[in-house]
């Protein structure tokens, strides 16, 4: 093999350990949280973006407006979500993270990061 071909390999390995380990703990914590993959990926979407239409949601994760809908609903109840007016118009509803939505975000990303730190942390 040649050295591209042994970098190409190593890079293929690693990828794989990175999103097996990576997802396990995050696995972890959406089971720990009580969420749903669609409800976690909701909420990581709203992290990112800061406010956004249940039809945004729904497009996003190509599922209908009705289904993005009673997801929103779920995360509402929960308190993680809060509706709220759009700016520009008052018939449109935008969705926001709450501050407890916020931080369990935070704490998942942490999560998921974790066995990095182990990692680095074991190196010299």
């Amino acid at each position: 093999m040649t050295e591209e071909l042994d970098l190409a390999q190593i890079m293929r390995e690693w990828t794989e350990v990175f999103m097996q380990r990576s997802f396990r703990d995050y696995k972890r914590f959406m089971d720990g949280a009580g969420l749903s993959p669609s409800q976690m990926g909701a909420l990581l979407h709203l992290y990112r973006c800061e406010a956004c239409g249940v039809s945004d949601i729904g497009e996003q994760f190509g599922i209908s407006v009705p289904a993005a809908s009673q997801l929103v609903e779920r995360l509402v109840q929960q308190g993680l979500l809060e509706r709220m007016e759009s700016s520009k118009d008052r018939r449109s509803k935008r969705v926001i993270l709450t501050a407890q939505g916020k931080l369990l975000i935070e704490e998942g990303i942490a999560a998921r990061q974790q066995w990095m730190e182990r990692l680095t942390g074991a190196f010299t």
